[in-house]
Order: structure tokens, then C-alpha cells, then sequence
């Protein structure tokens, strides 16, 4: 009895050994990495500023219109320059003044206004100093800018004396201002068919041979106004009479004052038609009257 006895209890010890779970080492748990991509940038999302670039961009100048006013105060303003150039250089003061005018469009241009350059003239390869873009015989062709306009009327002087094929002009006689005008065309100046005549045809119309004259220290002629008759007369067939009453040859002890009284005819009026700055006049002057 007390065997058997023995034998439960055994059996009973052997049960809660099986029943006993077993222990397993648990691992720490490791904190997951989430991967980012890292944001490109595009290239237009960055702005570069290149502070050493000295080009602007510009539009394109465009024709301009002035007054006979606008003309006569660009005159006065650059005259002296012009004629110190000339003594200077031998570059005739109309001609400076004339292609300042044109190329300018008397200083009222967006050329001479951004850039103070009144006569186009292009980088070249020489030119170090600023610039600006400018639509011309190509599109966006870099121009020389100045901090003055007096700098750009230099810079003319210099631009004709040191380049070998405008030499033949500066062997013409010293207020040849046609030859130059013809000339600077030849030697590619501009390309503008029509320059000669332009040049010329404001020189003429604002009388400025005048300060070729005074620097060369002879008396200045005015143009005969009544040497284009005849051809007006062929066409329109002016009887002589009537001829003689558009023009009006001034006397000894006359005023432009006077004359404006003697022909009903405003002093500014007369002033325009005649491209006069002022009210000075020359006995034996002819003033155009109609």
C-alpha cells in the first residue's frame, strides 16, 4: 500500500516539470529608420547675379521727331565741342555736328538717353568700358556707353583718326563737308544708302559750316537762298516779281525786328525759316520771307 502510494507522488512531480514553461531570452526592441529623400533644386529655382556682367539689354530705339527747336538747342549745347574737336583732330565741326544730330536724333534717342552715345558707335573688340545692347543692322549688337556726352564726342574724334582707312578724308580740304559726308559712306561708316544726303541736307539747313568757318578764322557766306529759283520757277512758273517778294536781302541798319514789320511776318516765323538761334543778322544776308 505504502508503494503504491510512493508511486502517485512521483508521477504526480514528473506532471508540474512538463507543465513548467519555458523562459526565452526576449530581444530589445530596435527603434525603426524612415528614409527621406532628399529634395533636388532646379535650376530655375536659384537666381545668380553676376554683379561683374556691365551689359544691359535694351529694346530697340525707335524713330524719333523733333522740332527745328529741339535741333537748334542740341546745336548750341555741342557746338563748342565740336569746334574745339575739329581743332583738335581736323574733323570738320559740321560734320560732328550733323552725324550728332542724325545718329542721336538730337539727343532725344534711347541711345544718347541710356547710353550718352550719340554717334552708334559699336563696341569692337578694343572696348573695355560699358555697354548696352541695341537692335541695329543685327539684332542685340552691343554699343559703347559713356558717363557724358561730351565723352561720346571725343570718342568720335578718336574713332576716325585711329582707324587707317578714313585717312583719305582728313587730306580734303580742312570745310569739305560734302567730301566727308560722301566719304564716310565710302569707308563704311554707315550703311545707310541715303547718309551722304542726310548729313549734308542738315548741314545746310542749320547752316553749320558756319563754325567751320570760325575755326578756320574766315568769314562765313551764307547761302544764296535765291540760287534754288530758277528750279522753283521752272515748275511752279513764278513770274520774277513774285519771286523777289520770298526773299529778302538784308541792308545796312535793318533788324530781324524790321523786317518782320515790313512783311507782316512773326520774328519766330522768320527765325525757323531761316534757322536762326538768335536775332543776330549780316548785312547782305538773305532771309527766306514765304
Amino acid at each position: 500500500m505504502n508503494k503504491i502510494f510512493y508511486i502517485l507522488i512521483a508521477f504526480s512531480l514528473l506532471g508540474c516539470g512538463a507543465s513548467k514553461p519555458k523562459i526565452q531570452a526576449s530581444r530589445k526592441p530596435v527603434p525603426s529608420v524612415v528614409a527621406t529623400k532628399k529634395k533636388s533644386i532646379k535650376p530655375e529655382d536659384r537666381i545668380i547675379i553676376d554683379e561683374s556682367r556691365k551689359t544691359e539689354e535694351l529694346i530697340a530705339t525707335s524713330k524719333v521727331k523733333v522740332t527745328a527747336e529741339i535741333v537748334n538747342a542740341y546745336i548750341n549745347q555741342f557746338k563748342e565741342i565740336a569746334k574745339n574737336n575739329m581743332k583738335e583732330h581736323g574733323i570738320p565741326a559740321s560734320i560732328t555736328l550733323a552725324q550728332g544730330i542724325l545718329e542721336s536724333g538730337a539727343g532725344t534717342g534711347k541711345l544718347a538717353n541710356v547710353a550718352n552715345n550719340h554717334f552708334g558707335i559699336k563696341c569692337h573688340k578694343e572696348w573695355s568700358g560699358d555697354s548696352v545692347r541695341h537692335d541695329d543692322d543685327a539684332a542685340q549688337e552691343c554699343f559703347r556707353k559713356y558717363e557724358q556726352p561730351g565723352e561720346s564726342y571725343r570718342d568720335h574724334s578718336l574713332f576716325l583718326t585711329s582707324r587707317p582707312w578714313y585717312n583719305p578724308l582728313f587730306k580734303l580740304e580742312k570745310n569739305d563737308f560734302k567730301g566727308w559726308a560722301y566719304g564716310l559712306k565710302k569707308s563704311g561708316y554707315a550703311t545707310d544708302p541715303k547718309y551722304p544726303e542726310k548729313l549734308i541736307g542738315i548741314i545746310n539747313r542749320y547752316q553749320l559750316q558756319r563754325f567751320d568757318s570760325e575755326v578756320l578764322g574766315i568769314e562765313y557766306v551764307a547761302p544764296n537762298a535765291t540760287s534754288a529759283v530758277p528750279v522753283v520757277a521752272l515748275k511752279t512758273e513764278i513770274k520774277k516779281e513774285e519771286i523777289a517778294e520770298l526773299t529778302h536781302t538784308v541792308l545796312q541798319g535793318e533788324t530781324l525786328y524790321a523786317i518782320s514789320k515790313k512783311y507782316n511776318i512773326s520774328i519766330e516765323v522768320l527765325k525757323t525759316k531761316n534757322n536762326l538761334v538768335d536775332n543776330a543778322i549780316s548785312i547782305g544776308q538773305t532771309l527766306i520771307i514765304k
